[in-house]
């Protein structure tokens, strides 16, 4: 996976205003959509989840289901591994 400094410079996002992304109510739900295709939305949920980032949505989550998503896998350490390693099982399971 990438540095966070390296994986924003490909976000769907980058040019959206940031007050989209923080958004309350259905405004979360049209800044999801920014997320959808996003070449690094992986990137982007392990960097939430890992750092427990409170607001906004980030990878095409809002902070309610990071929380929700948190507390059914407390034992997770680190949330990139896992990400990447799910990741690579599909690219796998792609490639026949």
């Amino acid at each position: 996976m990438m540095t966070r400094a390296q994986w924003a410079e490909h976000a769907a996002c980058r040019s959206t205003d940031p007050d989209e992304l923080f958004a309350q109510g259905a405004g979360q739900n049209r800044a999801k959509t920014v997320c959808t295709g996003c070449t690094v939305r992986t990137e982007c949920l392990a960097e939430a989840l890992d750092q427990r980032i409170e607001f906004g949505v980030w990878g095409g989550m809002t902070e309610r289901e990071r929380r929700a998503l948190l507390r059914r896998r407390p034992d997770v350490v680190s949330w990139r591994a896992v990400l990447q390693e799910a990741r690579q099982a599909f690219e796998r399971s792609l490639a026949g």
